[in-house]
């Protein structure tokens, strides 16, 4: 059995990096109101879910085949900004794409960063995440 996580606050700002608030931009996506056109705004999404703890939208979003029993937060771990480095496919009509990115952010008040080039396919028409290759 999962236990329940308490989700951290929701910020003004999306996490996400893009210039838009919260609420309008993957909280959207997290209150189920939007899916992701895009792997690169499944992969925005996610780390914004990363970043206020929402299991519940990390797990829909994640392809049932490779999906979890639960996601394991570190309380320590703030996600401070997320760096996209390239992407493949992933497109309106694509049924598959990758997103290569940078995840930064500090833990135990040191700075570190998570290098992915991460794969997305269409499950259903929607976009899910598969697996991901950490790069050094």
């Amino acid at each position: 059995m999962s236990k329940r996580r308490k989700a951290r606050p929701v910020p003004a700002e999306c996490p996400c990096g893009l210039p838009a608030n919260y609420a309008d931009c993957c909280g959207r996506l997290h209150r189920g109101a939007a899916q992701a056109n895009t792997a690169e705004q499944l992969m925005r999404s996610r780390f914004s879910a990363f970043a206020v703890a929402d299991e519940a939208y990390l797990l829909r979003s994640w392809d049932p085949a490779t999906r979890p029993a639960d996601v394991d937060f570190d309380p320590g771990m703030q996600w401070e900004r997320l760096e996209i480095i390239g992407a493949t496919g992933g497109g309106p009509f694509h049924t598959e794409g990758t997103v290569e990115f940078r995840a930064h952010y500090r833990s135990g008040g040191t700075a570190g960063e998570l290098h992915e080039n991460s794969r997305f396919r269409r499950d259903n028409g929607a976009w899910v995440y598969l697996d991901g290759v950490i790069e050094n």
